[in-house]
């Protein structure tokens, strides 16, 4: 098990918590993201991968001036689940990106490991909205980057929030989310 903490850099007071540990067949993520302003939001999850890295069940709380939210996801592989409904429209998507977290970037990352510098690739991931949890399918992709200061960097774009850099450890774990988050534990070397 490792633990991770990061520094938003978008909110003046915010903060996240998450442990990666080994499960059977694979890892878990979990994490605990806590905004105070400019509204006070917290969103917690824990998503379940296989040892490739794909996402098998996700589950989102979130608690802010709207009240408490949960949303649970699960796939088969193709066929996706939203609170235990069939939800056609995230049928083949590869991944869950939990919107208030850097750590759930590590997860395709992980995957894509194999990339040379220059290729993308261009995915459908299950995006859960913080603290709405509404999901929807979006387009994201992933682009490999010349290493910055002995880092793996890479490019992550999206048409609704446009495209960020991060740099991240050997271990694929965001250490610098450009205009949202850097890590503080353990700490940059």
């Amino acid at each position: 098990m490792r633990m991770y903490a990061w520094q938003r850099s978008d909110e003046s007071t915010g903060y996240g918590v998450a442990r990666v540990s080994a499960i059977d067949g694979g890892r878990r993520y979990q994490g605990t993201e806590v905004l105070a302003t400019p509204a006070a939001v917290s969103c917690s999850f824990t998503i379940d991968v296989t040892h490739e890295s794909r996402p098998v069940r996700a589950i989102v709380r979130a608690f802010s001036t709207a009240g408490s939210r949960v949303v649970e996801l699960g796939t088969d592989g193709w066929r996706w689940t939203v609170d235990g409904t069939h939800r056609p429209i995230l049928d083949g998507v590869t991944d869950v990106d939990v919107a208030a977290t850097p750590l759930t970037n590590t997860i395709p990352i992980r995957r894509l490991g194999h990339l040379g510098v220059g290729e993308e690739a261009v995915m459908a991931v299950a995006w859960i909205d913080v603290p709405t949890l509404v999901v929807r399918r979006v387009q994201q992709t992933y682009t490999r980057l010349e290493p910055v200061d002995g880092m793996d960097a890479w490019r992550y774009e999206d048409l609704d929030h446009g495209g960020f850099t991060l740099l991240v450890d050997a271990d694929g774990v965001v250490v610098d989310y450009q205009g949202f988050a850097t890590r503080v534990l353990p700490a940059r070397s």
